[in-house]
């Protein structure tokens, strides 16, 4: 579970229609999963979702010598959708609507699990055989309640689809939703954001505003308005204008928010607004009666 550190002098409401740029400061408990590490930012015990975004794990960086990699075998997902991004590296996606997709740096995959969805993270045996690395990011996102039952979709789009600007000197890419200007074409079933930037030492950027937000340094250090938050770490912001940052070293940055959602309860792979619903789901891969994966049929993981 992260940890999540109380910021001195913050609290939960603004006073005098002011309030610190910082509310909280999530800090991660890495896993290591033989030769590959994974940090979990979210869900925090006090801070479980920031806006529609339920997950949120930095996969690595982590260098495989040839004939090892990522290997996760099919299994199911519910109610929620999945992003990946890589920063380096490349993950084979299969899915049970028959989806074959490689998924490369600067890559958009969103994944719709709605009613029930079966994929594997593997990697080609091209990619293999020779030593390699991999770096990235896996969020997932919570639909809304009207939408947890859609079908199923896969969604992939190409680095060269995500809009990227120059922000005062700094590099920004729009990932999901709207921010200066410019709107992702990445499918959106609430207010969503996601932008990435990337700051040499000095460099500022205002934030754009939404609902909740989270700021997540990938690598560096960020001052937000008086708050060092370092390299893995998570800041949950207050939603009011203004609020800039400044790369005390150079720095990769991913922001995160969008309209808050009713909580979700969670189960292994499943996310729902309904505890029945994550039941039957357990019952249901228990049973056996999710869809396979094409090309993908002889491996599962069981419940746990």
């Amino acid at each position: 579970m992260s940890t999540l550190v109380r910021r001195e002098g913050s609290d939960n409401q603004c006073k005098d229609g002011a309030c610190d740029a910082v509310r909280w400061v999530v800090t991660p408990k890495q896993r290591d999963l033989g030769g590959f590490s994974v940090r979990r930012l979210l869900p925090a015990k006090e801070k479980r979702m920031v806006g529609p975004w339920l997950f949120f794990d930095h996969m690595g960086p982590a260098a495989f010598p040839a004939g090892e990699g990522i290997n996760v075998r099919p299994h199911p997902h519910i109610n929620l959708a999945t992003v990946t991004y890589l920063f380096e590296g490349e993950i084979l996606h299969r899915d049970s609507l028959g989806s074959y997709q490689p998924i490369r740096p600067g890559d958009i995959n969103l994944m719709v699990a709605g009613s029930g969805i079966v994929h594997s993270e593997r990697e080609r045996p091209e990619v293999t055989a020779q030593p390699h690395s991999l770096h990235g990011l896996q969020l997932w996102l919570a639909l809304p309640e009207e939408d947890e039952e859609v079908a199923p979709a896969f969604y992939h789009y190409p680095d060269n689809d995500i809009p990227a600007l120059n922000i005062d000197g700094v590099p920004v890419r729009v990932m999901i939703g709207s921010a200066y200007g410019v709107t992702s074409p990445v499918k959106t079933f609430a207010e969503t954001l996601y932008i990435e930037a990337t700051l040499a030492a000095g460099q500022r950027l205002i934030l754009p505003r939404c609902e909740e937000r989270a700021l997540y340094v990938a690598s560096g250090q960020i001052d937000i308005e008086g708050t060092q938050v370092g390299q893995y770490s998570m800041a949950i912001l207050n939603s009011r204008e203004g609020v800039t940052i400044e790369a005390t070293q150079p720095s990769r940055v991913a922001l995160i928010g969008g309209q808050a959602m009713t909580p979700r309860h969670m189960y292994w792979n499943f996310a729902s607004s309904r505890k029945s619903r994550i039941e039957q789901a357990k019952q249901d891969w228990q049973a056996g009666h999710f869809a396979n994966v094409p090309g993908d049929e002889e491996e599962f993981i069981p419940l746990p």
